[in-house]
């Protein structure tokens, strides 16, 4: 399985921006991580298509929704309201795994990696 991400750029705080990301076979929950300089790789949200269940991290909770189309196998991340904090590269991720509510929110358990979208919020 390929990913294949885009979107993201440069906003101003407060701004809104849209990634998407498209894969080339059948999964079982897509996602986004971000990783910022010097930081390690933080969970943003993930979608599971059973069911159509989201997560979010706390610290994006309210500003950010996941959406997709999982017969496109495609996501999308709708990021509103946008903080400096935000700035990092985004990173799109999917799984085929089953599931185990503790492993969405871990980057172990994703399979497959998307080459990663740089977010820039300036102040």
């Amino acid at each position: 399985v390929q990913l294949q991400a885009s979107g993201g750029g440069l906003v101003q705080a407060g701004g809104s921006l849209r990634l998407s990301c498209a894969a080339s076979g059948s999964t079982s929950r897509m996602g986004w991580f971000r990783q910022a300089p010097g930081k390690e790789r933080e969970f943003v949200t993930a979608i599971r298509w059973s069911g159509r269940h989201t997560y979010y991290g706390n610290s994006v909770k309210g500003r950010f929704t996941i959406s997709g189309d999982n017969a496109k196998s495609t996501v999308y991340l709708q990021m509103n309201s946008l903080k400096p904090e935000d700035t990092a590269i985004y990173y799109c991720a999917a799984s085929v795994r089953g599931y185990i509510l503790s492993t969405i929110y871990n980057d172990d358990y994703y399979d497959y990696w998307g080459q990663g979208t740089q977010v820039t919020v300036s102040s």
